[in-house]
């Protein structure tokens, strides 16, 4: 019992979900610096309303001049199905960050109908009904 309580804590202590960041960035929750780690190609396809744009192999050399000491990262790339987000927290945690992976990447961001940043401005695509049933998040 130990051994899974010590496992799930771990994972909530270093995972995030889309709707947990969409309501931290709702907020204005202090100190949470969202992190887009995909290419320039990708950010301007669309990306994640206030985050800031840092490819992981940037982050060493550019995270102190983007993201303030003290701060709360979340990374993100593109889906559950890459590991991008993955290496970009294992950066900001070797730099010193309190840092989370937003689980689901921007894929579930997109497929829960949360807003997205294009060049043509904010939109919003309908919620997708396998990621949230009631149109809504999944209550959990």
């Amino acid at each position: 019992m130990t051994s899974a309580i010590e496992y799930f804590s771990n994972r909530l202590r270093f995972e995030t979900d889309v709707s947990d960041v969409h309501h931290d960035l709702e907020a204005g929750t202090p100190g949470v610096v969202v992190v887009d780690t995909r290419s320039t190609e990708s950010w301007d396809q669309g990306r994640i309303p206030e985050a800031i744009h840092l490819p992981t192999r940037e982050i060493a050399a550019r995270a102190a001049d983007l993201v303030p000491a003290g701060s709360e990262v979340v990374t993100y790339c593109w889906s559950p199905g890459c590991n991008g987000a993955t290496k970009a927290a294992l950066e900001f945690a070797r730099l010193g960050y309190r840092v989370k992976e937003m689980i689901g990447g921007y894929e579930y961001w997109v497929r829960e109908g949360f807003p997205v940043d294009t060049a043509e401005g904010r939109i919003a695509r309908p919620a997708d009904q396998l990621t949230a049933p009631a149109g809504v998040a999944c209550g959990c």
